[in-house]
Protein backbone atom coordinates (compact mmCIF):
# COMPACT_ATOMS: atom_id res chain seq x y z
CA UNK A 1 0.00 0.00 0.00
CA UNK A 2 1.72 3.51 -1.06
CA UNK A 3 1.33 5.95 1.79
CA UNK A 4 1.44 9.74 1.17
CA UNK A 5 1.69 12.76 3.18
CA UNK A 6 -0.89 14.46 1.10
CA UNK A 7 -4.59 12.27 0.89
CA UNK A 8 -7.63 12.49 -1.11
CA UNK A 9 -10.95 13.12 1.25
CA UNK A 10 -12.51 10.00 1.46
CA UNK A 11 -15.60 11.90 0.58
CA UNK A 12 -14.18 12.32 -3.00
CA UNK A 13 -16.89 12.24 -6.05
CA UNK A 14 -16.31 12.65 -9.66
CA UNK A 15 -18.93 15.21 -10.63
CA UNK A 16 -20.70 16.33 -14.06
CA UNK A 17 -24.12 18.37 -14.85
CA UNK A 18 -26.42 16.51 -12.56
CA UNK A 19 -24.02 13.59 -11.39
CA UNK A 20 -22.30 12.67 -8.43
CA UNK A 21 -19.94 9.42 -8.76
CA UNK A 22 -19.00 8.20 -5.29
CA UNK A 23 -14.78 6.56 -5.46
CA UNK A 24 -14.46 3.56 -3.59
CA UNK A 25 -11.41 3.72 -0.51
CA UNK A 26 -7.98 4.33 -2.38
CA UNK A 27 -4.77 3.89 -0.82
CA UNK A 28 -4.37 8.00 -1.76
CA UNK A 29 -7.43 8.12 0.88
CA UNK A 30 -4.87 7.12 3.74
CA UNK A 31 -2.62 9.87 4.66
CA UNK A 32 0.00 8.33 7.17
CA UNK A 33 1.09 5.58 8.94
CA UNK A 34 -0.99 6.59 12.30
CA UNK A 35 -4.11 7.08 9.90
CA UNK A 36 -3.52 3.70 8.18
CA UNK A 37 -3.45 1.51 11.39
CA UNK A 38 -6.54 3.87 12.35
CA UNK A 39 -8.41 2.83 8.66
CA UNK A 40 -7.36 -1.14 9.84
CA UNK A 41 -8.62 -0.82 13.41
CA UNK A 42 -11.90 0.70 12.51
CA UNK A 43 -13.00 -0.09 8.93
CA UNK A 44 -16.13 1.57 7.46
CA UNK A 45 -19.31 -1.06 9.01
CA UNK A 46 -21.86 -1.61 7.15
CA UNK A 47 -25.76 -3.67 7.36
CA UNK A 48 -28.30 -5.11 5.06
CA UNK A 49 -31.38 -7.04 5.75
CA UNK A 50 -32.55 -9.55 2.74
CA UNK A 51 -36.47 -10.66 3.30
CA UNK A 52 -38.00 -13.69 1.66
CA UNK A 53 -41.50 -14.37 2.26
CA UNK A 54 -44.04 -17.01 3.52
CA UNK A 55 -41.02 -18.90 5.12
CA UNK A 56 -39.34 -22.22 3.98
CA UNK A 57 -39.71 -25.67 3.62
CA UNK A 58 -37.47 -25.90 7.52
CA UNK A 59 -36.37 -29.78 6.97
CA UNK A 60 -34.98 -28.87 3.66
CA UNK A 61 -33.41 -25.37 5.12
CA UNK A 62 -32.23 -26.49 8.49
CA UNK A 63 -28.50 -27.34 9.27
CA UNK A 64 -27.85 -30.99 10.64
CA UNK A 65 -26.26 -30.91 13.79
CA UNK A 66 -24.51 -27.51 15.45
CA UNK A 67 -22.05 -25.52 16.36
CA UNK A 68 -19.76 -25.55 13.36
CA UNK A 69 -21.49 -25.31 10.05
CA UNK A 70 -20.37 -28.30 8.69
CA UNK A 71 -22.43 -30.40 5.89
CA UNK A 72 -25.19 -27.46 4.38
CA UNK A 73 -28.55 -28.22 4.08
CA UNK A 74 -30.20 -28.63 0.56
CA UNK A 75 -31.38 -25.06 0.47
CA UNK A 76 -28.41 -23.71 1.42
CA UNK A 77 -26.08 -25.76 -0.49
CA UNK A 78 -25.58 -22.33 -2.47
CA UNK A 79 -23.75 -20.92 0.20
CA UNK A 80 -20.51 -23.39 -0.04
CA UNK A 81 -17.99 -20.93 -1.32
CA UNK A 82 -19.05 -18.61 1.60
CA UNK A 83 -19.90 -20.70 4.22
CA UNK A 84 -16.82 -19.52 6.53
CA UNK A 85 -18.96 -16.57 7.00
CA UNK A 86 -22.34 -17.27 7.33
CA UNK A 87 -24.09 -17.74 10.51
CA UNK A 88 -27.33 -20.21 10.57
CA UNK A 89 -29.32 -19.58 13.66
CA UNK A 90 -32.20 -21.87 14.32
CA UNK A 91 -34.99 -21.25 16.51
CA UNK A 92 -36.02 -17.42 16.59
CA UNK A 93 -39.32 -16.50 16.64
CA UNK A 94 -41.59 -13.52 16.13
CA UNK A 95 -44.42 -13.46 18.89
CA UNK A 96 -45.68 -10.14 18.02
CA UNK A 97 -46.18 -11.07 14.32
CA UNK A 98 -49.28 -12.64 15.64
CA UNK A 99 -52.05 -13.65 15.01
CA UNK A 100 -50.34 -15.08 11.79
CA UNK A 101 -50.72 -13.19 8.78
CA UNK A 102 -48.65 -11.98 5.61
CA UNK A 103 -49.15 -8.65 6.40
CA UNK A 104 -47.65 -9.15 10.11
CA UNK A 105 -45.02 -11.52 9.34
CA UNK A 106 -43.20 -8.32 6.39
CA UNK A 107 -44.07 -5.52 8.78
CA UNK A 108 -42.97 -7.35 11.94
CA UNK A 109 -39.27 -8.94 10.63
CA UNK A 110 -37.47 -5.85 10.97
CA UNK A 111 -39.69 -3.88 13.81
CA UNK A 112 -40.05 -6.48 16.02
CA UNK A 113 -43.64 -4.63 17.23
CA UNK A 114 -46.98 -5.24 16.56
CA UNK A 115 -48.51 -4.22 13.74
CA UNK A 116 -51.80 -2.14 14.76
CA UNK A 117 -55.52 -3.80 13.09
CA UNK A 118 -56.95 -1.38 10.85
CA UNK A 119 -57.61 -1.13 7.13
CA UNK A 120 -57.02 2.90 7.22
CA UNK A 121 -54.62 5.14 7.15
CA UNK A 122 -54.15 5.19 10.69
CA UNK A 123 -51.52 2.26 10.61
CA UNK A 124 -48.87 2.47 13.72
CA UNK A 125 -46.32 0.03 13.69
CA UNK A 126 -42.62 0.65 15.35
CA UNK A 127 -38.91 1.92 14.00
CA UNK A 128 -37.12 -0.62 12.14
CA UNK A 129 -33.77 -1.70 13.42
CA UNK A 130 -32.67 -0.39 9.70
CA UNK A 131 -33.50 2.47 10.25
CA UNK A 132 -31.86 2.92 13.97
CA UNK A 133 -29.09 1.72 12.19
CA UNK A 134 -29.33 4.51 10.08
CA UNK A 135 -30.11 7.11 12.35
CA UNK A 136 -26.39 6.49 13.44
CA UNK A 137 -23.97 5.15 10.52
CA UNK A 138 -26.26 7.02 7.85
CA UNK A 139 -24.27 10.71 9.26
CA UNK A 140 -21.18 10.19 6.87
CA UNK A 141 -22.92 9.12 3.64
CA UNK A 142 -24.79 10.90 1.10
CA UNK A 143 -28.15 8.46 1.46
CA UNK A 144 -28.70 7.43 5.39
CA UNK A 145 -30.08 3.96 3.87
CA UNK A 146 -31.45 2.44 0.56
CA UNK A 147 -34.39 0.92 0.21
CA UNK A 148 -34.96 -1.62 -2.25
CA UNK A 149 -37.60 -4.51 -3.60
CA UNK A 150 -38.64 -6.30 -6.52
CA UNK A 151 -42.46 -6.16 -6.89
CA UNK A 152 -43.97 -2.94 -8.37
CA UNK A 153 -46.48 -2.36 -5.66
CA UNK A 154 -49.90 -1.40 -6.69
CA UNK A 155 -51.51 -2.38 -3.97
CA UNK A 156 -53.63 -0.32 -1.35
CA UNK A 157 -56.05 -0.37 1.35
CA UNK A 158 -56.72 -3.89 3.28
CA UNK A 159 -54.72 -6.75 1.78
CA UNK A 160 -54.33 -9.07 4.66
CA UNK A 161 -56.72 -10.36 7.47
CA UNK A 162 -58.04 -6.56 8.30
CA UNK A 163 -54.29 -5.38 7.63
CA UNK A 164 -53.64 -2.35 5.23
CA UNK A 165 -51.34 -3.08 2.85
CA UNK A 166 -48.71 -0.37 3.88
CA UNK A 167 -47.81 -3.39 6.12
CA UNK A 168 -46.68 -5.82 3.34
CA UNK A 169 -45.73 -3.79 1.11
CA UNK A 170 -43.42 -2.10 3.35
CA UNK A 171 -40.21 -3.42 4.75
CA UNK A 172 -38.64 -0.39 6.53
CA UNK A 173 -40.24 2.33 8.95
CA UNK A 174 -38.20 5.32 9.88
CA UNK A 175 -41.15 5.93 12.61
CA UNK A 176 -44.30 4.30 14.12
CA UNK A 177 -46.26 6.15 11.40
CA UNK A 178 -43.60 6.72 8.42
CA UNK A 179 -43.20 3.74 5.78
CA UNK A 180 -40.35 3.84 3.78
CA UNK A 181 -41.20 3.12 0.21
CA UNK A 182 -38.94 0.41 -1.54
CA UNK A 183 -37.43 1.23 -5.23
CA UNK A 184 -38.12 -2.07 -7.71
CA UNK A 185 -36.90 -0.08 -11.12
CA UNK A 186 -33.21 -0.77 -11.45
CA UNK A 187 -33.06 2.44 -13.46
CA UNK A 188 -34.49 4.99 -10.61
CA UNK A 189 -32.38 3.14 -7.73
CA UNK A 190 -29.49 3.77 -10.27
CA UNK A 191 -29.98 7.69 -10.62
CA UNK A 192 -30.46 7.63 -6.70
CA UNK A 193 -27.19 6.16 -5.85
CA UNK A 194 -25.14 8.35 -8.81
CA UNK A 195 -27.85 11.06 -9.34
CA UNK A 196 -27.60 14.64 -8.35
CA UNK A 197 -29.96 17.68 -9.08
CA UNK A 198 -32.56 17.77 -10.99
CA UNK A 199 -35.60 15.92 -11.15
CA UNK A 200 -36.06 12.53 -12.04
CA UNK A 201 -37.23 12.91 -15.30
CA UNK A 202 -34.64 15.55 -16.04
CA UNK A 203 -31.92 13.24 -15.50
CA UNK A 204 -33.46 10.44 -17.36
CA UNK A 205 -34.02 12.61 -20.52
CA UNK A 206 -30.15 13.73 -20.60
CA UNK A 207 -28.97 10.07 -19.60
CA UNK A 208 -30.89 9.08 -22.67
CA UNK A 209 -29.46 11.46 -24.83
CA UNK A 210 -25.60 10.47 -23.87
CA UNK A 211 -24.05 7.07 -24.08
CA UNK A 212 -23.07 6.54 -20.27
CA UNK A 213 -23.62 8.18 -17.11
CA UNK A 214 -19.66 8.19 -17.40
CA UNK A 215 -19.36 10.49 -20.09
CA UNK A 216 -20.73 13.00 -17.64
CA UNK A 217 -17.91 12.66 -15.34
CA UNK A 218 -14.90 11.67 -18.13
CA UNK A 219 -13.18 14.90 -17.36
CA UNK A 220 -12.80 14.49 -13.52
CA UNK A 221 -12.24 10.99 -14.01
CA UNK A 222 -8.96 11.91 -16.43
CA UNK A 223 -8.20 14.80 -13.30
CA UNK A 224 -8.27 11.94 -10.88
CA UNK A 225 -6.01 9.29 -12.84
CA UNK A 226 -3.05 12.02 -13.06
CA UNK A 227 -3.20 12.13 -8.89
CA UNK A 228 -3.40 8.31 -8.90
CA UNK A 229 -0.91 5.44 -8.27
CA UNK A 230 -1.09 2.19 -10.45
CA UNK A 231 -2.63 0.40 -7.75
CA UNK A 232 -5.37 2.88 -6.85
CA UNK A 233 -5.70 3.90 -11.15
CA UNK A 234 -6.30 0.10 -11.52
CA UNK A 235 -9.01 0.12 -8.21
CA UNK A 236 -11.13 2.87 -10.52
CA UNK A 237 -10.75 1.41 -13.43
CA UNK A 238 -12.35 -1.74 -12.09
CA UNK A 239 -14.85 0.50 -10.37
CA UNK A 240 -15.96 2.16 -12.99
CA UNK A 241 -16.28 -0.65 -15.40
CA UNK A 242 -18.46 -2.47 -13.17
CA UNK A 243 -20.70 0.88 -12.90
CA UNK A 244 -20.51 0.53 -16.98
CA UNK A 245 -21.72 -3.00 -16.91
CA UNK A 246 -24.76 -2.19 -14.72
CA UNK A 247 -25.78 0.55 -16.80
CA UNK A 248 -25.76 -1.13 -19.90
CA UNK A 249 -28.09 -4.28 -18.28
CA UNK A 250 -30.41 -1.51 -17.47
CA UNK A 251 -30.30 0.01 -20.68
CA UNK A 252 -30.61 -3.27 -22.77
CA UNK A 253 -33.42 -3.94 -20.20
CA UNK A 254 -35.20 -0.57 -20.88
CA UNK A 255 -34.75 -1.53 -24.73
CA UNK A 256 -36.63 -4.73 -24.81
CA UNK A 257 -39.43 -4.04 -22.60
CA UNK A 258 -40.63 -2.73 -26.03
CA UNK A 259 -40.62 -5.68 -28.08
CA UNK A 260 -42.29 -7.39 -25.06
CA UNK A 261 -45.62 -8.20 -25.95
CA UNK A 262 -46.82 -9.62 -22.56
CA UNK A 263 -45.61 -7.66 -18.95
CA UNK A 264 -45.36 -9.39 -15.42
CA UNK A 265 -47.80 -7.60 -13.27
CA UNK A 266 -45.47 -7.60 -10.44
CA UNK A 267 -42.21 -6.20 -12.51
CA UNK A 268 -42.02 -2.55 -13.42
CA UNK A 269 -41.57 -1.97 -17.10
CA UNK A 270 -37.92 -1.52 -18.34
CA UNK A 271 -36.42 -4.18 -15.76
CA UNK A 272 -34.94 -7.53 -17.28
CA UNK A 273 -37.62 -9.80 -18.10
CA UNK A 274 -36.49 -12.79 -15.80
CA UNK A 275 -36.23 -12.53 -12.29
CA UNK A 276 -33.28 -13.53 -11.62
CA UNK A 277 -31.63 -11.61 -13.95
CA UNK A 278 -33.47 -8.35 -12.40
CA UNK A 279 -32.54 -9.63 -8.71
CA UNK A 280 -28.70 -9.98 -9.87
CA UNK A 281 -29.40 -6.29 -11.01
CA UNK A 282 -30.68 -5.27 -7.71
CA UNK A 283 -27.52 -7.08 -5.67
CA UNK A 284 -25.05 -5.53 -7.91
CA UNK A 285 -26.45 -1.75 -7.53
CA UNK A 286 -26.10 -2.66 -3.40
CA UNK A 287 -22.31 -3.61 -4.39
CA UNK A 288 -21.66 -0.70 -5.99
CA UNK A 289 -23.82 1.36 -2.74
CA UNK A 290 -21.71 0.14 -0.38
CA UNK A 291 -18.28 -0.12 -2.60
CA UNK A 292 -18.51 3.65 -3.29
CA UNK A 293 -19.78 4.24 0.62
CA UNK A 294 -23.21 5.65 -0.65
CA UNK A 295 -25.03 4.37 1.98
CA UNK A 296 -24.24 1.57 4.45
CA UNK A 297 -27.42 0.65 5.29
CA UNK A 298 -29.79 -1.38 2.94
CA UNK A 299 -32.74 -3.22 2.94
CA UNK A 300 -34.31 -5.19 -0.14
CA UNK A 301 -37.11 -7.18 -0.17
CA UNK A 302 -37.19 -10.63 -2.61
CA UNK A 303 -40.28 -11.16 -3.10
CA UNK A 304 -43.33 -9.74 -1.18
CA UNK A 305 -45.74 -11.71 0.98
CA UNK A 306 -48.32 -13.33 -0.79
CA UNK A 307 -46.56 -12.85 -4.20
CA UNK A 308 -48.34 -15.58 -6.73
CA UNK A 309 -44.74 -15.11 -8.97
CA UNK A 310 -44.10 -18.45 -10.67
CA UNK A 311 -40.77 -19.02 -11.16
CA UNK A 312 -40.36 -20.73 -14.72
CA UNK A 313 -36.67 -20.41 -15.31
CA UNK A 314 -36.25 -22.97 -12.55
CA UNK A 315 -39.02 -25.08 -13.69
CA UNK A 316 -41.65 -24.11 -11.01
CA UNK A 317 -44.20 -22.97 -13.21
CA UNK A 318 -47.11 -23.04 -10.31
CA UNK A 319 -47.31 -19.12 -8.02
CA UNK A 320 -45.26 -19.20 -4.92
CA UNK A 321 -47.99 -18.24 -2.69
CA UNK A 322 -50.61 -21.09 -3.35
CA UNK A 323 -47.99 -23.87 -3.45
CA UNK A 324 -47.00 -23.01 0.71
CA UNK A 325 -51.04 -24.00 1.34
CA UNK A 326 -49.75 -27.27 0.66
CA UNK A 327 -51.58 -29.36 3.47
CA UNK A 328 -47.81 -31.33 3.54
CA UNK A 329 -47.93 -32.72 -0.25
CA UNK A 330 -44.90 -33.67 -0.33
CA UNK A 331 -44.56 -32.31 -4.46
CA UNK A 332 -45.69 -28.92 -3.44
CA UNK A 333 -43.40 -28.83 -0.60
CA UNK A 334 -40.59 -29.98 -2.71
CA UNK A 335 -41.07 -26.66 -5.15
CA UNK A 336 -41.32 -24.45 -2.35
CA UNK A 337 -37.73 -25.86 -1.35
CA UNK A 338 -36.90 -25.35 -4.82
CA UNK A 339 -37.98 -21.11 -4.87
CA UNK A 340 -36.43 -21.08 -0.94
CA UNK A 341 -32.61 -22.24 -3.05
CA UNK A 342 -33.37 -20.38 -5.86
CA UNK A 343 -33.23 -17.24 -3.80
CA UNK A 344 -30.40 -18.50 -1.52
CA UNK A 345 -28.46 -19.17 -4.57
CA UNK A 346 -29.32 -15.31 -5.20
CA UNK A 347 -28.25 -14.22 -2.07
CA UNK A 348 -25.15 -16.18 -2.54
CA UNK A 349 -24.25 -14.46 -6.16
CA UNK A 350 -24.22 -11.57 -4.09
CA UNK A 351 -22.10 -12.66 -1.01
CA UNK A 352 -19.16 -13.71 -3.69
CA UNK A 353 -19.45 -10.36 -4.97
CA UNK A 354 -18.88 -8.51 -1.70
CA UNK A 355 -16.24 -11.60 -1.32
CA UNK A 356 -14.37 -10.13 -4.58
CA UNK A 357 -14.24 -6.82 -3.62
CA UNK A 358 -11.74 -5.20 -1.63
CA UNK A 359 -12.41 -2.80 0.89
CA UNK A 360 -9.37 -1.57 2.60
CA UNK A 361 -7.40 -4.10 4.09
CA UNK A 362 -10.31 -6.86 3.89
CA UNK A 363 -13.33 -7.25 1.14
CA UNK A 364 -16.59 -5.61 1.28
CA UNK A 365 -17.88 -9.39 3.16
CA UNK A 366 -15.50 -8.89 5.76
CA UNK A 367 -16.68 -5.72 6.46
CA UNK A 368 -20.75 -5.73 5.88
CA UNK A 369 -23.39 -8.00 8.07
CA UNK A 370 -26.31 -8.73 6.24
CA UNK A 371 -29.29 -10.30 7.54
CA UNK A 372 -31.11 -12.95 5.39
CA UNK A 373 -34.78 -14.67 6.26
CA UNK A 374 -38.51 -14.18 6.93
CA UNK A 375 -40.88 -13.04 9.60
CA UNK A 376 -42.99 -16.68 8.63
CA UNK A 377 -41.45 -20.51 8.77
CA UNK A 378 -44.44 -22.60 7.87
CA UNK A 379 -45.92 -21.07 5.07
CA UNK A 380 -49.15 -23.64 4.97
CA UNK A 381 -49.61 -22.78 9.19
CA UNK A 382 -48.70 -18.80 9.34
CA UNK A 383 -46.45 -19.56 12.06
CA UNK A 384 -43.41 -17.30 13.66
CA UNK A 385 -41.76 -19.67 15.04
CA UNK A 386 -38.16 -21.11 13.95
CA UNK A 387 -37.52 -18.61 11.43
CA UNK A 388 -35.47 -19.40 8.98
CA UNK A 389 -32.68 -16.39 9.66
CA UNK A 390 -28.88 -16.33 8.78
CA UNK A 391 -26.59 -13.82 8.96
CA UNK A 392 -23.66 -13.04 6.41
CA UNK A 393 -20.37 -11.29 6.88
CA UNK A 394 -17.22 -10.54 8.86
CA UNK A 395 -18.52 -7.87 10.67
CA UNK A 396 -15.43 -5.80 10.55
CA UNK A 397 -13.96 -8.50 12.11
CA UNK A 398 -16.45 -8.72 14.82
CA UNK A 399 -18.53 -11.63 14.03
CA UNK A 400 -16.97 -15.40 13.44
CA UNK A 401 -18.98 -17.12 10.65
CA UNK A 402 -18.90 -20.86 9.65
CA UNK A 403 -21.53 -21.95 12.42
CA UNK A 404 -25.20 -22.85 13.11
CA UNK A 405 -26.30 -21.73 16.18
CA UNK A 406 -29.56 -24.00 17.39
CA UNK A 407 -31.69 -22.77 20.58
CA UNK A 408 -33.24 -25.16 22.39
CA UNK A 409 -35.94 -22.86 23.64
CA UNK A 410 -37.45 -20.12 20.91
CA UNK A 411 -35.69 -16.60 21.31
CA UNK A 412 -36.87 -13.53 19.96
CA UNK A 413 -35.79 -12.32 16.63
CA UNK A 414 -35.23 -8.98 18.43
CA UNK A 415 -32.49 -10.48 20.68
CA UNK A 416 -30.45 -11.25 17.12
CA UNK A 417 -31.33 -7.36 16.33
CA UNK A 418 -30.05 -6.03 19.16
CA UNK A 419 -27.07 -8.08 18.97
CA UNK A 420 -26.27 -6.80 15.52
CA UNK A 421 -26.49 -3.08 16.05
CA UNK A 422 -23.81 -3.71 18.73
CA UNK A 423 -21.72 -5.51 16.30
CA UNK A 424 -22.16 -2.71 13.90
CA UNK A 425 -21.19 0.30 16.50
CA UNK A 426 -24.78 1.09 17.37
CA UNK A 427 -25.71 0.47 20.79
CA UNK A 428 -28.99 0.15 22.62
CA UNK A 429 -30.37 -1.00 25.71
CA UNK A 430 -33.10 -2.76 23.87
CA UNK A 431 -35.21 -3.19 20.93
CA UNK A 432 -38.61 -4.51 20.23
CA UNK A 433 -39.58 -7.38 22.42
CA UNK A 434 -35.55 -8.05 23.12
CA UNK A 435 -34.61 -10.16 26.05
CA UNK A 436 -30.97 -9.76 25.66
CA UNK A 437 -28.27 -10.58 23.39
CA UNK A 438 -27.15 -12.73 21.46
CA UNK A 439 -23.81 -14.11 23.34
CA UNK A 440 -22.18 -15.45 20.43
CA UNK A 441 -22.59 -12.82 18.39
CA UNK A 442 -21.81 -10.18 20.83
CA UNK A 443 -18.72 -11.32 22.34
CA UNK A 444 -15.47 -10.38 20.48
CA UNK A 445 -14.02 -12.99 18.62
CA UNK A 446 -10.51 -14.73 20.26
CA UNK A 447 -7.27 -13.17 18.95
Amino acid sequence: MIITKKALPRRTFLRGIGTTLALPLLDAMVPSMTALAATAARPVRRLGFVYIPMGAHMPKWTPPGEGALGELSPILRPLAKVADQVTVVTNLELKNAYPGTHATSNSSFLSAATAKWTESNDYYLGTTVDQIAAQHMGRETRLPSLELAMDLLTTVGQCDNGYACVYQNNLSWSSPTTPLPAEAHPRVAFERLFGDGGTSAERLAELRKSASLLDWVKEDIVRLQKKLGPGDRGKVNEYLDTVREVERRIQKAEAATADSPLHDLDRPVGVPAAYGDHARLMFDLQVLAMQGDVTRVITFQLARETSNRSYPEIGVTEAHHPLTHNNGNQTMLAKVAQINEFHVGLFAYFLEKLKATPDGDGTLLDHSLYLYGSGMSNGDKHDHVNLPVLVAGGGAGSLKGGRHLRYAQPMPLANLHLSLLDRAGVRLDSFGDSTGRIKEVVEPLPL
